[in-house]
């Protein structure tokens, strides 16, 4: 499992999430991100114990990482897939 260095833009929220992840749980999740936004907190998603999702999900992830929020604590499986996923957009 990696972990992002904490050289994160203060002040911070964490948003930890578990189990699945999938596309109808997005729009709750881009519901948190979108209200820690608008109250001046940079989110960060503690994926830690993120067993599995699917390819919304992934997509998600992908394209807010960095620009939405940031990612902390991502199993290694979650990051290998989402390389793969940055790959195949970029071809």
């Amino acid at each position: 499992m990696r972990k992002l260095a904490s050289n994160f833009v203060s002040p911070s929220v964490t948003i930890r999430v578990a189990g699945s992840l999938s596309q109808g749980h997005l729009a709750y999740l881009d519901q948190l991100v979108s209200s820690a936004i608008e109250c001046a907190l940079w989110p960060l998603l503690d994926l830690a114990h993120l067993k599995e999702l699917d390819h919304a999900a992934l997509t998600y992830l992908v394209g807010g990482e960095g620009r939405h929020f940031g990612i902390v604590a991502c199993p290694d499986f979650i990051r290998e897939r989402m390389q793969l996923e940055k790959e195949s957009q970029a071809a």
